[in-house]
């Protein structure tokens, strides 16, 4: 009889081993993805609808075979056992290996679609974009691009990983409500709804038709073939262009006043939906250091300074190229540029530099000063490139850098080694506007029962912002951080319910404490200030 002592405990690493079905479950996702390398290796398939749609079916099949396992035959509550321990969820081989299938797929992409079989010159495409023929000519009429491919492949990611979630939470009902809401935006919004509109709108060009896509992540918006194609789209087009003004200037800073910046960051965008759910394994990579919070602040206002100036400059090309359809002038639009900074800047100045640090202040008031001087400059010389750089050279850097290489190939490819929320941590142009909005104008705050917490850490573990939430529940600090996009994960999986995401008045929502030690104050001197 073996002495052996055995293990029970349910935290164990030596308890994770996959059972029978799982290894099932993996199995048929893995066989649908199978079928579709296949596809992309140019093997024929005689009825490729129904092998398309079999490689789906099983994909979402192996997804809820496995996530079924795994979860429901345990009792209800967070299961992030082993995450340390696995290859997988720990930088091990597995994990490198995917982010560098993923990175490659971004590169192939963008900038080498023919070798997903795509025909650039208009004839029948081949490889994994002809297999996806059949479904795009049901949904839009036309056959497929490199884009449809992707759209499908980013929908089904979503909704199968996030059944996976689901289960995985279900016992926190804002977990559920928010992660069905990703969901419904993503295959509604994201997917179908412009892909039928396309259809019943083949003679117009195309505009982007997704509502939820706004700038400055949606970052060609204002480009001028854009703006052009909505105002020859009809109806349709002019209702897209006014809805999408009023979303960045009216609805979305209503939202975020009174619900913060998870409204859309975990509620509705696409990219937050994908990090949610295909990313919730990698959530404990992100880096919690002070100098990645630093690193992570110059870089997403950088991206947003960059975003903004290269927008001033294809709409002042458009106006310059285009006086018979625009609704103002381009003096017009310059004089508009800095009244606004102007305002914004003042107001902010007088009302909110209390609440900013010394080096944002000076960042802040240097950046608007040297965009007025350079548009001023710019306007008395009567040079037709604002800033003096040209427009579309502008726009190609950003949409290369940014729009392409940023936000896809590192913002998706290094899930497996940086974290789920690489883009919405240090790229994001749109988290940083919200950021901004919900750190100085929301009602949004995480409250914190100080005296409740124990310090295990699974909060700022699971905080894919990189956030130290620990710190801040342990003095009983409001957390209010530009960053934070209220997915909640830490007050879920709190043992304690220390952690609670409320919207309340503006007034002291900010409440910094000091942690106070008996060596370094006077206990009588502190009572008699009080």
């Amino acid at each position: 009889m073996s002495k052996s002592v055995k293990n029970i405990s349910i935290a164990s690493h030596e308890n994770m081993q996959m059972d029978g079905i799982q290894k099932l479950g993996i199995t048929l996702g893995l066989l649908g993805l199978f079928i579709m390398t296949l596809a992309l290796l140019n093997v024929s398939f005689p009825n490729k609808g129904i092998w398309l749609a079999g490689s789906i079916v099983s994909i979402f099949t192996g997804i809820v075979v496995y996530a079924n396992r795994t979860y429901l035959n345990q009792p209800e509550g967070i299961k992030n056992n082993g995450v340390w321990h696995k290859d997988f969820t720990n930088k091990g081989t597995w994990a490198w290996m995917t982010g560098i299938i993923l990175t490659s797929f971004y590169i192939v992409l963008y900038w080498f679609p023919q070798y997903l079989g795509l025909n650039g010159d208009g004839g029948k495409s081949t490889g994994i974009v002809g297999f996806f023929d059949p479904l795009s000519y049901i949904l839009n009429g036309k056959a497929a691009s490199q884009w449809f491919v992707y759209g499908t492949l980013y929908t089904i990611a979503i909704l199968g990983l996030g059944y996976k979630f689901i289960l995985k939470y279900r016992h926190n009902k804002y977990q559920l409500v928010r992660t069905l809401s990703v969901m419904f935006f993503q295959l509604g919004f994201a997917f179908l709804i412009p892909e039928i509109l396309e259809k019943l709108n083949p003679e117009k060009a195309y505009f982007a038709k997704d509502l939820k896509n706004m700038w400055p992540l949606n970052y060609y918006f204002f480009n001028e073939w854009h703006l052009k194609n909505m105002f020859e789209g009809g109806n349709l087009g002019m209702f897209m262009l006014f809805f999408g003004i009023a979303m960045i200037f009216i609805i979305s800073p209503i939202l975020t006043y009174f619900y913060g910046k998870r409204w859309y960051c975990s509620w509705v965008c696409g990219c937050g939906g994908l990090a949610e759910t295909a990313g919730d394994s990698f959530r404990h990579l992100s880096n919690k250091t002070e100098t990645a919070w630093k690193i992570e602040r110059w870089m997403i206002h950088s991206v947003l300074v960059f975003s903004f100036v290269m927008t001033i400059a294809v709409i002042f090309t458009f106006l310059s190229n285009n006086p018979e359809i625009s609704f103002i002038t381009r003096e017009q639009f310059i004089w508009g540029i800095v009244a606004f900074l102007i305002v914004f800047t003042g107001t902010l100045y007088i009302f909110k530099r209390k609440e900013l640090d010394t080096d944002a202040v000076y960042t802040m008031l240097s950046l608007v000063a040297i965009i007025i001087i350079s548009l001023f400059i710019n306007y008395f010389s009567g040079n037709q490139n604002i800033l003096f750089i040209d427009s579309n050279s502008l726009r190609e850097w950003y949409g290369f850098a940014i729009g392409a290489a940023f936000s896809g190939v590192v913002g998706v490819g290094f899930y497996p080694i940086m974290g789920n929320r690489v883009w919405c941590r240090f790229g994001c142009p749109m988290a940083a506007i919200l950021g901004l909005q919900q750190r100085l104008f929301s009602k949004f705050r995480i409250t914190t029962n100080g005296g409740q917490c124990i310090s295990c850490g699974n909060c700022s573990t699971y905080c894919e912002m990189g956030i130290d939430v620990r710190s801040y529940a342990q003095k009983g600090e409001n957390i209010v951080r530009s960053s934070c996009v209220g997915c909640g994960i830490c007050a879920a999986v709190c043992p304690r319910g220390v952690l609670k995401l409320e919207n309340d008045t503006p007034a002291g929502r900010i409440n910094s404490n000091e942690i106070l030690l008996g060596n370094d104050v006077d206990l009588m001197d502190l009572i008699n200030q009080k």
